[in-house]
């Protein structure tokens, strides 16, 4: 391989990184902005246990889901130690909520089964 040929294939290479990068980095107020577009095109759904959760299998929807459970997990267990109960207790109330507070049309997980809230 020649040196332009070299030069040409680490631009190459870069420039595919570049691109990359900032699918995959991205940050708890994106998620949290992406999140109602998410839920509208149904590609996030609430559950009973007070996390998010994929309805369909996308990239975007994993990091989503990853981000935000991960904010609500440090919520909930800051939550459960100053009330003195346990996470789980905080999860099923907020999962609860999270349940009645889904519009109409967006995704809960309901007895394994994904559905549209009516």
């Amino acid at each position: 391989m020649n040196k332009l040929t070299q030069k040409l294939t680490m631009l190459g290479c870069l420039a595919m990184l570049a691109v990359s990068v900032p699918a995959l980095a991205m940050t708890l107020q994106q998620a949290m902005q992406a999140l109602q577009p998410a839920k509208e095109q149904g590609l996030v759904g609430e559950q009973a246990n007070g996390y998010l959760a994929p309805v369909t299998d996308s990239a975007d929807a994993a990091a989503i889901v990853k981000l935000i459970n991960d904010a609500r997990r440090a919520e909930y267990t800051r939550l459960a130690r100053e009330n003195n109960i346990g996470v789980a207790e905080i999860e099923a109330i907020a999962g609860q909520k999270a349940i009645e507070r889904t519009a109409n049309g967006h995704f809960i997980l309901l007895d394994g089964k994904w559905i549209q809230k009516r």
